[in-house]
């Protein structure tokens, strides 16, 4: 009897332990497997695409600030009113004024496509590779311009013509009126009889322009 009460007890112990261990298998095979069932869903798993949002509506008191287009030109009717709508600068760029120097000495006297016609000389020789690349540089060469002492600029008296120089200079740098003498680099005055051998563009005025 005792024999028997071995053997069952022994089969019953042997039972179970193959059981945990069937157990412990089948947790660890479970284990392994949910990771790739986890990744295999996640890559079928249909994204939707967002919705597009609609710019926040500002808050009531808030001060939304409106980026300026800076692309946009004025269109003007007459060189006139492109000149006259030219605001005086809160501070004068040395570029603006020697080009504004360099027309009140030149033209003071002149209409105002005259005017126009000698800043588009001093524009255009900066650009021309024959001359200084910058305005200041242009007006100061030595040698060009008899309103100039030693390198340096006279300062104009702040009246009307030098206020009207001002705005046509403002006009030339900012291309918002064509020139009447296209890309003219020389000038004179109609009384001087220079002896050059240049392609005249025109006149304007009291000034005679060559290329």
């Amino acid at each position: 009897m005792k024999l028997i009460h071995r053997v069952a007890a022994f089969a019953t112990v042997t039972f179970c332990a193959g059981a945990l261990a069937n157990a412990a298998t089948l947790d660890v095979t479970m284990n392994q497997d949910s990771p790739v069932q986890m990744v295999n869903a996640m890559e079928h798993q249909v994204v939707p695409t967002p919705a597009p949002q609609a710019a926040p509506l500002p808050v009531k008191g808030e001060i939304v600030q409106q980026i300026p287009n800076v692309d946009a030109d004025e269109d003007f009717d007459s060189l006139s009113e492109a000149v006259a709508a030219q605001d005086a600068p809160a501070s004068l760029d040395s570029e603006l004024n020697c080009l504004a120097v360099g027309i009140y000495y030149e033209a003071k006297s002149e209409p105002l496509a005259g005017q126009l016609a000698v800043a588009d000389v001093i524009l255009n020789r900066t650009e021309s590779g024959r001359f200084p690349r910058s305005v200041c540089g242009v007006v100061t060469q030595r040698g060009q311009f008899a309103f100039v002492r030693g390198g340096k600029l006279p300062t104009p008296p702040a009246n009307g013509q030098w206020k009207k120089a001002l705005a046509v200079a403002q006009v030339a740098m900012k291309d918002q009126w064509d020139s009447p003498v296209p890309e003219a680099l020389y000038f004179h005055a109609r009384y001087v009889k220079p002896s050059w051998k240049r392609p005249r563009v025109g006149s304007v005025g009291n000034h005679v322009f060559y290329r």
